[in-house]
């Protein structure tokens, strides 16, 4: 497959890396753009954490949460141009449809485009105002979420949304420290709750690029897989939500700081949606 210049700029804008780099990086995973980035990583590479929010597509996130504040939906309307996003209609339609999703609990988009909104369904309605816009319009993603406390943060621009669940509440009120990990959460984009809740696909491809690293650097056979594992354990605290450190105060964690804010209280889940 031939490599173009736009194909090398494109990896070079989502990953940083040196130009020359990611031809080659392109031309050894034969043009798969998540494999170059995989071979880049392997390679010793800094790679961008960043380069899923490149060339987003347009729209806003919307939420509706219960008034005890222990149940929520979260829904993504996209479309094409930012002009639209902030049209009115569009974002009339964003809240009704959250709301739809909110009262009559489908079980996926797919149902609940089949949910009435007036007299028309979800998906007429959209239809409707595609047919008066001229953009694509569609809902990208739908969320449910339940809990002692579930908490919601929408990032300013309304083009990610973060829904949090947290457990060990003992009574009290606990939205102000919900918002503080949902900013936390739309900041640092962590992996999981924790390293028992981070997916085994992900550890595996750590481990591998880890193992890759320390072979390229020369380390003796028998030391790959004691330093495999201390590279695994420091993406666990750098990429896990409850041992990053709290961006509000660096000198703690995300655990310790909802631990001092109540004994006990932790995050039990949470999503992360981003327009794109």
């Amino acid at each position: 497959m031939a490599i173009t210049a736009q194909d090398v700029n494109k990896l070079r804008t989502m990953t940083g890396a040196g130009m020359m780099d990611c031809k080659k990086a392109l031309t050894e995973a034969d043009g798969d753009f998540e494999k170059a980035i995989e071979i880049l990583r392997k390679k010793g590479q800094k790679v961008s954490a960043s380069r899923s929010d490149r060339d987003a597509k347009e729209g806003s996130v919307f939420i509706k949460t219960s008034n005890d504040n222990k149940e929520a939906v979260l829904i993504a309307l996209n479309c094409e141009t930012d002009f639209v996003a902030k049209n009115e209609e569009f974002q009339t339609l964003g809240d009704a449809i959250a709301i739809v999703a909110f009262e009559k609990k489908p079980a996926n988009v797919e149902a609940l485009m089949a949910e009435k909104l007036g007299n028309l369904t979800v998906l007429e309605k959209i239809t409707e105002l595609v047919g008066k816009i001229g953009e694509k319009i569609e809902v990208s993603e739908y969320v449910r979420m339940t809990g002692e406390a579930v908490v919601p943060y929408i990032h300013v621009g309304s083009k990610l949304g973060v829904l949090v669940s947290l457990k060990g509440v003992n009574g009290k009120d606990v939205t102000e420290a919900g918002k503080d990990v949902g900013m936390q959460i739309a900041a640092m984009n962590p992996v999981a709750v924790d390293e028992t809740t981070v997916d085994k696909t992900i550890i595996e491809k750590e481990l591998e690029i880890a193992k890759a690293q320390i072979i390229a650097e020369g380390k003796p056979e028998n030391m790959v897989e004691k330093i495999a594992e201390g590279k695994l354990k420091r993406f666990y605290k750098d990429n896990t939500l409850v041992h990053q450190a709290f961006v509000k105060d660096n000198s703690k964690t995300v655990a310790q700081y909802l631990d001092g804010v109540t004994k006990g209280l932790t995050v039990a889940e949470f999503k992360r949606v981003t327009i794109g």
